[in-house]
């Protein structure tokens, strides 16, 4: 009776649900007295937020990972980040292959809201896709960082760290194991370790829709317009990003300037990838220069792609207010992109996505001025960017949050996970289709 409720819900409202559940559960665990060192486990506050930042592949953290829990703590944290990264459905659906259940057509519906699919044809067979593409990529950087680290550390706890951070960072979530809020910065100009990475995050970050084209190519010779956008843009956001840092932080002694160029250039293309909603980073982010940190949040917001393991507004959206704008401007009715116009609707929802995001921020931003008042604007606004994209990078605002900001952050990276418009749907009224249209009317602009 009540799975036949719950598949009775519109397929945003179950994926808030499952999100729900899995992060209260997730919740539950960390405050266990096996999850944490000291064996006390975590407050229900600090488990929340931490749980929340897990499933939501964020990576914002109240306490040090590395320092704070233990093997059990940190597994539980790990298999949160798989099932948030991937998605709740697509572990339902394996469970499903497993026990040989036949997928019903709502569930490929909910998987379809899940992958922000165009279409619930094919939803299965791209979810197999995936659960191989996650495997592969995850086990093969896993494999490589694991050699890597074994050069510091002992052969079981380096192919431990390798295959943790594989996971962590495929699934865009940038949790890391080195303790101290350190981060990844001692290996600020180690090629492996970077090449690695930042494969890694790519990778989780164009999406899954995107990896499935290109895996096909070689038999069906195409490439869709989603794909060819997601690529286009996310290149000359990676590449422009990485020029702009490399030149703002150049002589800047507490990042760039003390390393030799190989360090110089990977600092670079480390930061330029990481705000993609991967959170991890080799340099200190609050030693870098104001203009950097904005650059940063511009990238933030933009985030990752549709169906990938990242949030934000997403590359292909604002690649469509971009052409938007530049067909107002030539004074073309159509937004087109690749010898491709756009419809209307896709364009109109672009623009709801946006707006949606930015009134989120703002909102988020302004309550938290109000709670945490002894700290900088700028520190604050970034705290939201990065909750909202679910990146996780921090100026080092998060441990300090007061329990007021903590569930405002809270609430914030479960918005921008589950994603603006979809939190609308499951929270607004049943859409009706309206069978009737109002009389044009004119409105001045500009």
């Amino acid at each position: 009776m009540r799975r036949k409720m719950f598949f009775r819900l519109d397929p945003p409202k179950i994926l808030v649900i499952g999100f729900g559940t899995i992060i209260l559960l997730g919740t539950l665990l960390l405050s266990l007295p096996a999850a944490t060192t000291d064996g006390k486990g975590l407050g229900w506050m600090d488990a929340l937020f931490t749980a929340t930042s897990a499933t939501c592949v964020t990576g914002l953290v109240v306490v040090d990972t590395g320092d704070t829990f233990t093997r059990f703590g940190e597994m539980v944290i790990l298999s949160m980040i798989q099932i948030g990264g991937l998605g709740f459905m697509s572990f339902a659906t394996l469970l499903a292959f497993i026990l040989g259940k036949r997928i019903s057509f709502k569930e490929r519906l909910i998987i379809q809201e899940s992958l922000n699919n165009a279409t619930v044809e094919g939803v299965v067979r791209l979810v197999k896709r995936i659960l191989v593409f996650t495997a592969v990529i995850e086990i093969a950087g896993g494999i490589l960082l694991s050699l890597r680290f074994s050069h510091d550390m002992a052969a079981g706890k380096a192919i431990y760290y390798g295959f943790f951070h594989a996971v962590s960072n495929f699934n865009n979530a940038g949790f890391d194991l080195m303790g101290g809020y350190r981060g990844l910065t001692a290996y600020a100009d180690d090629p492996v370790v970077n090449i690695t990475l930042i494969s890694l995050i790519s990778l989780g970050g164009i999406g899954f829709i995107v990896m499935n084209e290109i895996f096909e190519f070689r038999s069906t010779k195409r490439i869709s317009l989603h794909s060819k956008m997601v690529l286009a843009v996310s290149g000359i956001l990676v590449l422009g990003g990485a020029i702009l840092i490399f030149i703002l932080e150049y002589n800047n002694p507490a990042t760039l300037k003390p390393m030799g160029m190989t360090g110089k250039i990977f600092g670079a293309i480390y930061q330029s990838v990481t705000p993609r909603t991967a959170g991890s980073n080799t340099i200190s982010i609050p030693d870098m220069k104001q203009t950097t940190l904005f650059l940063i949040i511009f990238l933030m917001f933009i985030g990752a792609s549709p169906g990938s393991t990242g949030g934000g507004i997403k590359t292909t959206t604002f690649a469509i207010l971009i052409g938007a704008v530049k067909s107002q401007i030539r004074g073309k009715e159509d937004v087109a992109f690749f010898g491709r116009r756009l419809d209307y609707s896709i364009i109109s929802k672009a623009l709801t996505v946006t707006l949606i995001a930015i009134f989120l921020v703002i909102s988020i931003t302004m309550l938290l001025t109000i709670t945490e008042p002894g700290h900088d604007f700028l520190m604050i606004f970034f705290e939201a960017v990065s909750a909202f994209s679910t990146v996780g990078l921090s100026m080092g605002l998060t441990p300090e949050l007061s329990p007021y900001g903590k569930m405002l952050i809270t609430i914030t990276m479960f918005a921008g996970r589950v994603g603006p418009l979809t939190l609308a749907f499951a929270v607004a009224k049943k859409r009706k289709e309206d069978h009737y249209r109002y009389p044009a009317g004119k409105v001045m602009i500009g």
